[in-house]
């Protein structure tokens, strides 16, 4: 580059880059990362190296050369504008020359090409075609219009929006067709799902001839007398026209409505969104698969049977048709033909099974769904074929004497098998006969069954009346037995045998259940009435409800003992029991002293164990529980207020510790649900003069997950052959639990070009290399790994680039500039040379000593020699 031309375009650049901070463009000459927006124009200033000391030019090598330069100042300029489509990302070297001489270098610098929203979504088609049947539910899609944005689909520019601009025709301005914004696929509304409706034509039976002689009968039939011949007849030229052109739709040629969609990027949310435009001829087809249900059928209808109830048609004319009850009951009186008519094999009853579903299936032959499988409700309707019948064989009723007029005296009880609530189940009461017969003494409400006197009723003249009633329903009828009872009146008061049962001791461990002492009472009504039946209840003194009273009726009652005594509660009990009867007494009689007694309770006191207030000790904390905290204050007290103490025992991880004088539990070190999340200790209440009278009880602790762990890589390092650029896995791991740990959420922490992140499932992802590398080296990539609440830090990742051997390890040779043993493995290695020269060392001086000794010492016979 000559001077002047250099001169040229450093002023061109300045003038590009005039307002812009160029002190935050430059940099030392070093490995570095820069962003560019595609479209930037040109020339564009995007870096100025610093210029190493003896240098006077740069060399650039690697891609992108034609689109980036350098200038001898150092400045990385933009030469073509960038297209994000085309490229994503750029890297190449620079290297610092004096002349022709490397001073400094090689450095490698990564562009990243930033996107911006210049590609305009665009559908796959320009048309689409789609046919729908009708009545086709709604919200179900019948077709799918896609589009693609080149822009990143990492960012806003590349999200679509879809939407449904018009439809034609649309007479009465309701939509009948809708597009889900999100994914484009088009369906029915409630309203398409009621309106849309196929174009008229012939309808054919199954196996029936389609031929244009099988259409000039069927025009025949409608149309008999014709003298002209069919050709020249205009009325049957036009229904050839339109039965040929339904049965041949072109959705393209002759659609019944078409849709106009749009999609926009930027999920329509600016006004600078750009947008697609495509159509969609859709056409309806004729939908004769339809339910005829619901059916309904008289019970036990008399006829001939197999008999038709219903018929179904599928769309496929060569359907094969199968039906089967929902219920999966042993009796299935249905059955259906090869032309879809449904049959019903017998009659049936309603008392049996109201309601039958039916499922028919429409299949190929090949055993598939044409159809949908279609569930036909069968409804049995109820007949008057039951009569109506008595609840209990005879009713028996009682009243007393001399009741006043209209008094109730009970009700009878009918019912009817047939459907409730129709006219076949409406039952009528009729008293058809009394015995004796000597006047009305009865009436009966005709609906209810009602029983009322119409007289005054004395014992003395009639102890039992017997009466016939008829229930009739509107066709059959039946007779119930009803015996009316006229028991005395109650004038007389239940009397005890003795109005005082003395005082009774117990000791106030005694068990629930004990009996304490028998009364008795009588009463001279008539016996077996409810005059004569007698009910003891304790109406003072029962303080707490301790006690209760048993009875048969029959005038003997057993005091029991109902709950747990407590002498220091309560120390003495003084009851008082009354008799009673479940029958009014006659008017101006009253119960007094005589119907009641008395008797007195002392409780005893015993040397009782201490007593907790509660039963089921449960408690659960954040596992992050503040050390030294109370955790729970357990309470308990002597029944005889003796001073007690606490102990505790089962805290195998020492985590808590009890204050033996008030029972408070408190936390003595730091708990960690990861490592026990539920555990249990027992406290132990004790008298502290008397240490074997004590209670138990266990504590059930829970400690409840705080995001107290945060989400760690398993592994922090990796390797990637530069023969085979497979991804490194990267997994990640949290101890602690839902919601605090996965799914995890992999992202770099600083954008990089260089490497792409991949989720794979809730705990790990791919790391992928986005280009092939230049040369071998360790990389080092922070990622992001953040569980579901969105706790997490970065973690470094390191991923060794390198060439492999054939077996798929990573190999580097021991030289060159790559090769940096830490400081500790070469202390190793000199150590062990050292060691081994040391050895050495003393055996060779040993094996001299001995071979010295041998010269010294020689063998008899031997002569030294002659100096």
């Amino acid at each position: 580059m000559t001077p002047m031309v250099h001169l040229l375009l450093l002023a061109s650049l300045l003038s590009v880059a005039a307002g812009v901070d160029l002190e935050e463009k430059k940099g030392p000459f070093v490995d570095v990362e820069l962003d560019v927006p595609e479209g930037t124009p040109v020339p564009h200033p995007v870096h100025q190296f610093q210029v190493p000391a003896d240098a006077n030019n740069f060399r650039l090598s690697g891609e992108g050369l034609d689109t980036f330069k350098i200038s001898k100042d150092g400045w990385l300029y933009l030469e073509k504008p960038l297209d994000w489509s085309q490229e994503t990302h750029y890297a190449f070297n620079v290297e610092a020359l004096a002349d022709e001489n490397v001073v400094k270098g090689l450095i490698t610098v990564t562009i990243n090409v930033l996107d911006i929203n210049n590609n305009a979504p665009r559908f796959e088609q320009n048309l689409y075609t789609a046919s729908i049947k009708e009545r086709t539910a709604a919200g179900v899609p019948f077709v799918r219009a896609s589009a693609s944005d080149r822009d990143d689909p990492q960012t806003v520019n590349a999200q679509l929006l879809y939407s449904l601009v018009s439809q034609i025709p649309n007479n009465h301005n309701v939509p009948l067709f809708q597009i889900d914004p999100d994914t484009g696929d088009i369906s029915t509304t409630k309203e398409g799902e009621e309106k849309l409706k196929a174009r008229e034509g012939i309808q054919y039976a199954r196996g029936e001839d389609e031929s244009i002689d099988s259409l000039k009968a069927k025009f025949n039939e409608y149309c008999p007398a014709q003298e002209i011949p069919h050709e020249q007849n205009p009325f049957f030229t036009c229904v050839e026209k339109q039965e040929k052109r339904r049965r041949n739709l072109d959705p393209q040629e002759d659609p019944d409505y078409t849709l106009v969609i749009r999609v926009q990027d930027m999920k329509g949310a600016s006004e600078t969104a750009l947008s697609g435009i495509a159509r969609v001829n859709v056409v309806v087809q004729p939908n004769v698969w339809v339910n005829p249900g619901p059916i309904t059928i008289k019970e036990n209808l008399k006829g001939d049977y197999p008999r038709i109830i219903a018929k179904v048609q599928s769309n496929e004319p060569d359907a094969i048709y199968s039906l089967v009850q929902k219920e999966r009951r042993l009796r299935f009186p249905f059955q259906i033909t090869p032309n879809g008519e449904i049959l019903l094999t017998e009659e049936l009853d309603r008392e049996e099974k109201e309601m039958y579903i039916l499922v028919v299936f429409a299949k190929d032959n090949h055993d598939r769904e044409v159809d949908p499988p279609m569930e036909i409700h069968v409804v049995v309707e109820d007949v008057n074929d039951n009569e109506p019948m008595c609840d209990m064989e005879e009713t028996v009723l009682e009243i007393q004497e001399n009741e006043p007029t209209g008094s109730l005296v009970g009700q009878l009880k009918a019912h009817d098998p047939d459907k409730e609530g129709t006219r076949n189940s409406q039952l009528t009461y009729t008293i058809i006969s009394e015995n004796p017969a000597v006047q009305s003494s009865f009436s009966i409400d005709e609906s209810s069954g009602r029983i009322q006197a119409l007289r005054l009723l004395q014992r003395k003249e009639q102890k039992v009346y017997n009466l016939d009633v008829r229930v009739s329903d509107s066709d059959f009828s039946t007779n119930c037995k009803v015996t009316v009872k006229v028991i005395d009146v109650n004038n007389e008061l239940p009397l005890f045998e003795k109005s005082y049962y003395g005082n009774h001791s117990l000791t106030e461990d005694t068990e629930v259940g004990h009996t304490v002492l028998t009364i008795r009472a009588t009463d001279a009504d008539e016996p077996d009435t409810g005059s004569s039946y007698i009910m003891f209840n304790i109406s003072k003194g029962n303080d707490g409800d301790v006690f209760a009273v048993e009875t048969d009726g029959q005038g003997v009652g057993y005091v029991v003992v109902a709950k747990p005594l407590d002498f220091e509660t309560y120390p003495t009990y003084n009851l008082q029991i009354d008799a009673r009867n479940t029958e009014p007494l006659t008017k101006n009689l009253k119960y007094g002293s005589e119907s009641s007694a008395t008797l007195s309770v002392s409780v005893q006191d015993v040397d009782e164990a201490p007593q907790f207030s509660l039963d089921v000790l449960d408690v659960a904390v954040p596992e992050n529980f503040t050390k030294g905290s109370v955790l729970l204050a357990v309470d308990a007290k002597d029944p005889e207020g003796k001073e007690i103490g606490f102990k505790m025992e089962g805290d195998s991880q020492g985590w808590l510790e009890i204050n033996a004088a008030t029972g408070e539990i408190r936390t003595k070190d730091n708990m960690d649900r990861e490592k026990l999340e539920t555990f249990e200790v027992t406290v132990t209440a004790f008298e502290k003069g008397n240490p074997e009278k004590s209670s138990e009880r266990v504590v059930h602790v829970r400690l409840l997950d705080v995001n107290d762990n945060l989400p760690k890589l398993t592994e922090t390092q990796s390797f990637i052959c530069m023969q085979n650029l497979k991804p490194v896995i990267i997994k990640a791991e949290d101890l602690d639990s839902d919601p605090f740990s996965g799914p995890f959420n992999f992202t770099f922490s600083k954008k990089t070009a260089n490497w792409k992140l991949k989720q794979i499932d809730d705990s790990s992802a791919e790391l992928h290399l986005a280009k092939k590398p230049i040369k071998e080296g360790t990389h080092s990539v922070t990622i992001d790994v953040k569980d579901k609440a969105g706790m997490g830090v970065p973690q470094l990742f390191q991923v060794k680039v390198c060439n492999c051997t054939a077996l798929g390890y990573c190999y580097m040779p021991p030289h060159g500039v790559d090769f940096k043993p830490q400081l500790g493995t070469t202390i190793g290695i000199l150590a062990g040379i050292l060691a081994f020269c040391v050895i050495v060392f003393i055996i060779a001086v040993k094996r001299s000593d001995k071979k010295n000794k041998n010269r010294q010492q020689p063998e008899d016979g031997d002569q030294s020699p002659m100096m």
